[in-house]
């Protein structure tokens, strides 16, 4: 019998797949545990919209983050912290810093993970963090550290 895979099946296949079982897995297993259902020429026709429509929103999603990646690098955050002595911060400015002020400055909510930096920052001065937006586009940032 062939089906069509709703979810990822060990051994089977992965799901949105068209895949090849024997009747009785198919019947006793895959449908009645909502995993599979059998492939109709309807269904295979639906399958295939939601693929199309799967890929659009993908291809525009990207378009998206590609927009805002060059928008970034025009951008600079400026962040206030408490500094001593030599310019040194007390404390340090870490990603999580670096997400909060992309929200309150610029309105973009990301999440702090998708924020890169190579150490925190623990001194005065201009910085770059990379911004993961997408996951094959990143955009960079300048970050402008102050004294409060």
């Amino acid at each position: 019998m062939i089906v069509i895979l709703k979810q990822d099946v060990k051994g089977t296949g992965k799901a949105g797949e068209v895949v090849k079982v024997s009747d009785g897995y198919a019947r006793n297993m895959l449908i009645p545990k909502g995993m599979a259902m059998e492939a109709t020429e309807g269904n295979v026709r639906s399958l295939e919209k939601q693929k199309a429509l799967q890929e659009k929103k993908a291809k525009e999603g990207k378009e998206a983050a590609e927009r805002h990646a060059a928008d970034l690098a025009t951008k600079k955050l400026t962040i206030k912290a408490k500094a001593g002595e030599g310019g040194r911060l007390f404390g340090a400015i870490t990603s999580k810093d670096v997400a909060e002020a992309l929200k309150s400055q610029l309105g973009l909510n990301i999440d702090k993970k998708k924020v890169e930096l190579e150490n925190p920052i623990k001194v005065l001065g201009t910085y770059e963090a990379v911004v993961r937006l997408y996951p094959e586009v990143k955009g960079t940032i300048k970050i402008e550290v102050e004294a409060e």
